[in-house]
């Protein structure tokens, strides 16, 4: 094995050499000699396994080689080393590799220069008093309306429902006395307008197809029958609000309507600021830290964030426009230099915000994400396990981490919590 290390800049190398073909098939005949000791089952690896094992091992080995050659402690090293190039020749074969190390980002930071100014926001007493009608109105009973009629746009439906596919009933597909607004956008898009029109006690077959892009891949882009029965049409009396609605609400018998609407007040408050730091306050902060700090960025994790931008950027093509960037490399490469430079804003952020989290001591445990995860869903009426299980299965988990300790971090910097 000989291995070359050339050092681009201050955190990137490349590291190439040759493996011979002999070291490979030695690794291979010890690990099938080791196998025929062993009882066959229904999991002993096949020989092309063994072979992809042993090229994997060697590979590793290659790296490790490149890595005492060029003095790296192997704790500095940043994310995956990035396979250039493998060329398969006669007797050997050819890797050329980059690998990063993490660049130094200093800490010694004075906030003031970053944070922007801003008058926090203040619930007005139209804010509060809106906030508690609507608040009032949910907590109102449903109940059936006096006279029965045909469903409309707007109506609060009572249902029973299940859900077939290619004649099959689908876990999850099914409910009893279902309560559904109609025009909310809670079910697929199609249910909703096929339920006006019923009538009480009608059983009726809604068809209709999921996105292509739902969030259970079992049930994406297939057609669906589900079999509706509506037993009534129900409607919500508001509820006055006053002091015997607050102790309800509070669960403390000394609440009174002006303690409730103290507690909206606050709501309303931390809502407004909210959207005031995701909209004016984190973007202008990003920008500062950005401009602020200038250091070289790992090639290696830029590449793999461009490819993740590009993934994304084509996830709603066709198969057709798939086919044609892969087909025009021109066009391809093109796709990629155009989102370089978030790719770039995106690596550099996030390592400067690690650097300065580890400085104030900012952690995020693994309930929390979840928990987020699960207030995200509930938001935007997902089911909470299909979104974390869209997250673990597409390596989003650090991604959402990183963005809840962003916030914590940009929320000491501008004093809101210590």
């Amino acid at each position: 094995m000989k291995v070359t290390v050339e050092k681009i800049d201050d955190i990137n190398f490349i590291l190439s050499g040759t493996v011979e073909n002999s070291l490979i098939k030695e690794k291979v005949e010890k690990r099938k000699a080791a196998i025929a000791k062993e009882e066959k089952t229904d999991e002993t690896p096949s020989d092309e396994t063994i072979e992809q094992d042993a090229a994997g091992e060697v590979f590793k080995d290659f790296i490790s080689a490149g890595v005492v050659e060029a003095s790296i402690a192997v704790e500095s090293i940043l994310g995956q080393p990035s396979l250039k190039k493998y060329e398969q020749r006669k007797d050997e074969v050819f890797f050329e590799v980059e690998l990063s190390i993490s660049p130094k980002v200093h800490t010694d930071v004075d906030y003031k220069d970053i944070t922007p100014v801003f008058t926090k926001p203040v619930a007005s007493p139209e804010d509060i008093e809106k906030k508690l009608t609507e608040f009032a109105l949910k907590q109102a009973p449903f109940t059936a309306i006096k006279t029965p009629k045909a469903v409309e746009n707007d109506d609060i439906v009572v249902i029973d429902f299940e859900g077939f596919i290619d004649g099959k009933a689908f876990e999850g597909g099914s409910a009893q006395k279902f309560n559904l607004k109609i025009g909310s956008d809670s079910f697929i898009p199609g249910f909703e307008e096929q339920i006006i029109g019923m009538e009480y006690g009608q059983t009726k077959d809604v068809l209709l197809s999921f996105p292509d892009d739902y969030q259970a891949e079992d049930l994406a882009g297939k057609e669906a029958k589900f079999v509706v029965t509506l037993h009534e049409i129900q409607e919500q009396h508001p509820v006055t609000p006053d002091d015997a609605f607050a102790k309800q609400i509070l669960s403390d018998e000394n609440a009174t309507l002006d303690t409730l609407k103290e507690k909206f007040a606050d709501q309303v408050t931390s809502e407004e600021l909210s959207r005031v730091y995701m909209n004016e306050i984190k973007p202008k902060m990003i920008e500062a830290l950005l401009s602020k700090y200038d250091f070289t960025l790992p090639n290696n994790i830029v590449e793999q964030e461009i490819d993740a931008k590009v993934r994304e950027k084509t996830r709603g093509y066709t198969e057709e426009q798939h086919k044609e960037f892969m087909e025009d490399k021109g066009k391809f490469m093109a796709l990629r230099e155009s989102v370089r430079e978030a790719a770039c804003d995106s690596i550099k952020i996030a390592l400067i915000v690690e650097a300065l989290a580890a400085k104030e001591g900012v952690e995020v445990p693994d309930n929390e994400v979840h928990a987020a995860l699960g207030y995200q869903a509930m938001m935007a009426g997902q089911d909470a396990q299909e979104l974390l299980k869209y997250y673990q299965e597409n390596n989003l988990m650090t991604s959402a981490k990183m963005g809840l300790i962003e916030d914590k971090l940009f929320g000491i910097m501008l004093g809101f919590h210590k």
